[in-house]
C-alpha cells in the first residue's frame, strides 16, 4: 500500500479534482515501478501508465455510489465529465 495516496472517495475526500486523481496515479505508478522519475527511455510508458491509472481512478470514482451523499464525487477537470455519487 503506498502510504502517500489518500483516500479519494467522499465522505473522506469532499470534493476530488483532477490534481488529486493525477497525484495519487504518479505515486502508484512510481510504487510499482520502483523509479521517482524514469529514465528518458522509459517516459513515454511511465507518463502512460499514469494516464492509464488516472482515467481508471476517475472512472472508479465517478462509479461508487456512498450511500447518504449526492453530488458530484469528482469535480470536473475541465474535461467536460462529471462523476457523481448516488444515494443508496
Amino acid at each position: 500500500m503506498c502510504r502517500s495516496i489518500k483516500t479519494l472517495r467522499p465522505p473522506a475526500t469532499p470534493e476530488v479534482t483532477e490534481d488529486d486523481i493525477r497525484a495519487a496515479a504518479l505515486q502508484y505508478v512510481r510504487k510499482v515501478s520502483g523509479f521517482r522519475a524514469p529514465a528518458a527511455h522509459n517516459r513515454e510508458v511511465f507518463e502512460q501508465a499514469v494516464d492509464a491509472v488516472a482515467a481508471a481512478t476517475h472512472d472508479l470514482l465517478a462509479g461508487l455510489r456512498v450511500r447518504g451523499r449526492s453530488g458530484a464525487a469528482v469535480a470536473d477537470g475541465g474535461n467536460g465529465s462529471t462523476g457523481t455519487a448516488q444515494n443508496g
